[in-house]
C-alpha cells in the first residue's frame, strides 16, 4: 500500500544529485578579473603572452590567464590589482581590443565541464546604474517622411510632372498640384515608385495627394528605430568597457540599459548619447598603405584608415556619401552565386550621389567607414576635462560590380553572420530617433552587498523558523518535511542556474515565500493523516488516505498560484518578473519535493513495517 516502485526512488535520487551539482557553483564566489575581447574577430594566439608580459613588467600579481570562448580572462587576487592593471593593458593592446573590468565565477573546472554555472546577480545585488530610455517614435516617423519629401520632389522633377508644393504635416505629406490631370498622373507614378506610402487624392484647397506610411511600413519603421537604437547603444556600452551589460527592449518604444559595476552616471550618460556616422569612400589606387602608416606620409588626395583587423588602407579624401542617406539595410543572399550580401536602400539624394560616384568607377573598390565619437576624460593642466574623440575604422571593402543607384548590395562577405552584423552596423551608424532618459537609478556596490546579506538573512531566518515549527509540531513527519524543504531550495537554485536566470532582490523574496508555501502542502497532508487516525483507521491506511485525499486540494492551490505568477511574468517588468520567475520555479519544485519526495521517505520508514502502533505526526 505504501511502497514506491524502484524507478520512483531512482528518479528522486537522479533529480536531487543533478540539483546539487548545478547549485554548487553558487558557493564558490567570484574572482576580480579583466575580460579582453577583439573588436572584430577572435583573439590571437600570442595575446596571452603579451598580456602576461605587460603584467610582469608592472609587477602586477595575477591568479591565472585563461581563454574563455572568444575572450581572454585575467583573474586577480584582489580588486586593487585588478583596477591597477586595466590601464597598462589598454595602453599595450590599443583600440583593437575591448578591455573590461569583470567579476569571473571561480567555479572549478570539473563543474564547468558539465555546464554548471552560477546564477547572474541583478543590478540591485551587484551595484551599477539603470537607465530607462524612451524613444521618440514620432521623430523616427518624421525622419522617414522628411527623406520621402525630398525624394518625391526630385522624382516629380525628373518625371517632368509639375507640382505646386510638397509639405509635411505631422505624419502625412501633402502634395499640391495646379490641375487634376497632373495629380492623377503623379499618383500613378508615385504609387509604383514608393510602395511604402499610400497616396490618396483630395480636392481640399485644390487638387492634391495625401501620402501616408502604410501600416506595415509604419510598424517596420518603429521596429527598425527600436532595433537600431539598441544596436547603437550596445556599441556605446562596449566603448564604456562594461562586462555583462543588460540592454533590452521594454514594450514597443522603451529600452532598458543596466550597467553593472558602473558608478559614474554622468559618464555613462555621455557614452550612451554619443554620436556616430558612416561614410562611403573609394579606395585610393596606387598608394602603399603600409608604407604610409609607417612613415606618416600620406599621398595627396588620400587619407589613411585602418581596417578592424588592424591593416592600414588608403581611401580617397572625397566622401561619396554619408550614412544619413541610408534608409534601410538588410542581410540576405545575392542571387547569382548565392553568397551572403547586404542590401542597402538610399533616399533620392543619396541615390543620385551614389550613381554619379560609381558610374565611372565600375571594377574599383569602395570602402565603408564607421565613425564613432565618444567622450573621454583626460587630465588637462591638472584638471579632469571631457574631450570628444573621433574613432574611425573601415568595416568593409568591396568591389563595385556596376553603377549603383538607390538600391545596391555589398558582396564579398565571408558568412551570413558577417552580413547580418554589417547590416546592423549600417543601420546603427547613428540613433534612428532621439531618446530621453525617463528613469535613472544608481545602486552602489556596498548597497548591493548589503542587499545580498539582508536577503540571505531573511531567507535563512524564515527557513529556520519553518524548520523548528515543523519539527516541534509534526515530529518525525515534520523532519521529513524539512528534508524536502531543503531539497526544494537546492532545486530552485539549481534550476535558476541552469537557465541562467538573474537573481534580484524580489527574486530572493520569491524564494523566501516559496519556503513558506513548500510546507503548506505537507501541513495539509499531515493534518489529513491525523484526521484519519482520529477516525480509527490504521496507520498504514491513514498515510495512504492522507496523501491521496489531500492531493486535489494541493494541486488546486498551487495551480492557481502558478497562474498568478505566470500573469505577473507576462505583464510585469524588471523586478516583478524576477519575483514571478523564482515563485513559478519554486511552486513546481515544491510540488515535486513536498508530495513525491516526502512520500518516498515516509514509505521507506513506514511502508515495510507490518505492524505500526502509532505514527509520530
Amino acid at each position: 500500500m505504501n511502497r514506491y516502485p524502484l524507478w520512483k526512488y531512482l528518479l528522486l535520487v537522479v533529480v536531487v544529485v543533478i540539483g546539487v551539482l548545478y547549485a554548487l557553483p553558487n558557493l564558490y564566489g567570484e574572482d576580480p578579473a579583466i575580460q579582453i575581447s577583439k573588436r572584430d574577430g577572435a583573439i590571437g594566439s600570442g595575446l596571452q603572452a603579451q598580456v602576461a608580459a605587460v603584467l610582469k613588467k608592472d609587477n602586477l600579481r595575477y591568479k591565472r590567464i585563461e581563454t574563455e570562448g572568444s575572450n581572454l580572462l585575467v583573474r586577480f587576487y584582489g580588486t586593487g590589482t585588478q583596477l591597477r592593471a586595466i590601464d597598462p593593458i589598454k595602453k599595450a593592446l590599443g583600440k583593437q581590443y575591448i578591455v573590461a573590468v569583470n567579476l569571473a565565477p571561480s567555479t572549478p573546472q570539473w563543474l564547468r565541464a558539465i555546464g554548471a554555472k552560477p546564477m547572474y546577480l541583478g543590478l540591485d545585488l551587484r551595484g551599477g546604474v539603470h537607465f530607462l530610455l524612451q524613444i521618440d517614435m514620432a521623430a523616427a516617423v518624421g525622419q522617414v517622411l522628411d527623406r520621402d519629401e525630398t525624394a518625391i520632389r526630385r522624382f516629380l522633377m525628373n518625371k517632368q510632372v509639375p507640382y505646386a508644393s510638397v509639405t509635411r504635416h505631422n505624419e502625412q505629406l501633402l502634395i499640391r498640384f495646379t490641375s487634376t490631370a497632373q495629380r492623377d498622373k503623379a499618383q500613378g507614378l508615385l504609387a509604383g515608385q514608393y510602395r511604402d506610402l499610400t497616396f490618396t487624392a483630395k480636392n481640399t484647397g485644390g487638387p492634391a495627394l495625401v501620402a501616408q506610411l502604410s501600416d506595415a511600413a509604419l510598424l517596420q519603421t518603429k521596429q527598425y528605430a527600436l532595433e537600431q537604437n539598441i544596436t547603437t547603444l550596445r556599441n556605446r556600452v562596449n566603448e564604456l568597457g562594461v562586462a555583462e551589460p543588460v540592454i533590452q527592449r521594454q514594450g514597443q518604444d522603451r529600452i532598458v540599459v543596466e550597467l553593472p559595476g558602473v558608478q559614474d552616471t554622468a559618464r555613462a550618460k555621455n557614452i550612451l548619447g554619443a554620436t556616430a556616422g558612416l561614410e562611403f569612400r573609394l579606395v585610393y589606387q596606387g598608394g602603399n598603405a603600409a608604407a604610409a602608416a609607417k612613415s606618416g606620409n600620406v599621398p595627396l588626395g588620400a587619407r589613411l584608415f585602418y581596417e578592424r583587423n588592424g591593416q592600414p588602407i588608403l581611401l580617397k579624401s572625397q566622401v561619396i556619401l554619408t550614412g544619413d542617406y541610408i534608409t534601410n539595410a538588410s542581410s540576405g543572399f545575392e542571387q547569382q552565386n548565392n553568397t551572403p550580401a547586404v542590401f542597402i536602400t538610399l533616399d533620392g539624394q543619396g541615390a543620385s550621389l551614389m550613381t554619379a560616384a560609381t558610374r565611372n568607377n565600375v571594377g574599383k573598390f569602395m570602402a565603408v567607414v564607421y565613425i564613432d565619437t565618444t567622450p573621454e576624460t583626460k587630465m588637462v593642466n591638472g584638471k579632469k576635462t571631457t574631450v570628444y574623440v573621433k574613432h574611425d575604422s573601415v568595416i568593409n571593402v568591396a568591389r563595385i560590380q556596376q553603377t549603383l543607384g538607390q538600391r545596391f548590395q555589398i558582396t564579398g562577405l565571408s558568412s551570413p553572420q558577417q552580413a547580418r552584423n554589417l547590416s546592423l552596423l549600417l543601420r546603427a551608424g547613428s540613433l534612428a530617433a532621439p531618446m530621453n532618459i525617463v528613469e535613472e537609478r544608481t545602486v552602489g556596490p556596498s548597497l548591493g552587498k548589503e542587499n545580498i546579506q539582508q536577503g540571505f538573512n531573511s531567507a535563512v531566518i524564515g527557513f529556520l523558523l519553518v524548520v523548528l515549527f515543523m519539527a516541534a509540531y509534526y515530529r518525525v513527519f515534520g523532519m521529513i518535511a524539512n528534508l524536502a524543504l531543503f531539497a526544494n531550495v537546492v532545486l530552485v537554485v539549481a534550476v535558476m542556474s541552469m537557465i541562467q536566470a538573474t537573481l534580484t532582490l524580489p527574486g530572493i523574496a520569491g524564494i523566501t515565500l516559496t519556503v513558506g508555501m513548500a510546507v503548506d502542502a505537507n501541513v495539509l497532508i499531515f493534518e489529513r493523516i491525523r484526521e484519519e487516525l482520529r477516525n480509527g483507521n490504521t496507520p498504514q491506511a491513514s498515510i495512504h488516505a492522507g496523501y491521496d485525499r489531500a492531493m486535489a486540494t494541493i494541486v488546486d492551490s498551487n495551480v492557481t498560484t502558478l497562474i498568478a505568477a505566470l500573469i505577473l511574468f507576462a505583464f510585469g517588468s524588471g523586478a516583478v518578473k524576477g519575483f514571478a520567475i523564482t515563485l513559478s520555479i519554486g511552486i513546481v519544485t515544491s510540488m515535486f519535493t513536498a508530495i513525491m519526495g516526502t512520500r518516498a521517505v515516509v514509505n521507506l520508514i513506514y511502508g515495510r513495517r507490518r505492524r505500526i502502533k502509532k505514527l509520530a505526526v
